[in-house]
């Protein structure tokens, strides 16, 4: 992973002191302790004591990222998640699932819903932070990129080059763009 200090000349890391993190829980500890985590990233934090509290703060102020517990009464999380994600001006929003839940249909529900992201309680602090700030300092570049008016550009995959240590996994295309033979995985 890049460092700060490894970005090409002339690229600086985002600044996190402009982006805003919305944390959701209906517990006041859990609450206080992921605010206390994220306090040395530098950027503004609002807290919800529930889902329907959460959807009203969006609405006044939309965040880049939130922090979004599961389990909590008048709306759950994987409904919110639901909200945020259906709406075109709240859909880029990051989320982030905070939940003691941990079976795989849990998983499974949450990324149906549109979450970005998952994180067991108890939360771990280096956990937590390495992934607030990863998935923040993606949401404003993408912002800036979306400002510049560029387009997006996806190479074409080169066929020819898909290779697992050095053996062929795919058979090129077969259509006109390509010219050559097929390259061949070793038989065994």
């Amino acid at each position: 992973m890049t460092t700060p200090s490894e970005l090409p000349d002339g690229i600086q890391p985002p600044d996190l002191s402009t982006a805003s993190i919305l944390i959701v829980d209906d517990n006041l500890q859990n609450l206080e302790l992921m605010q206390a985590y994220l306090e040395d990233l530098g950027c503004g934090i609002l807290t919800a004591a529930d889902g329907l509290e959460a959807i009203q703060a969006i609405d006044r102020s939309t965040p880049d990222l939130v922090l979004l517990d599961v389990m909590m009464p008048r709306m759950s999380g994987f409904e919110v998640c639901q909200k945020i994600k259906a709406q075109p001006s709240t859909s880029e929003i990051v989320v982030i699932m905070v939940t003691a839940l941990n079976e795989v249909g849990d998983f499974e529900r949450a990324v149906e819903c549109g979450t970005d992201d998952y994180i067991a309680k108890p939360v771990n602090k280096l956990e937590l932070l390495t992934k607030v700030r990863s998935l923040l300092e993606h949401r404003l570049l993408m912002r800036t990129y979306d400002q510049l008016g560029l387009k997006e550009h996806v190479p074409k995959p080169d066929f020819r080059m898909l290779t697992d240590e050095g053996d062929t996994i795919l058979p090129p295309p077969e259509d006109e763009d390509f010219d050559g033979d097929a390259p061949r995985a070793p038989r065994f």
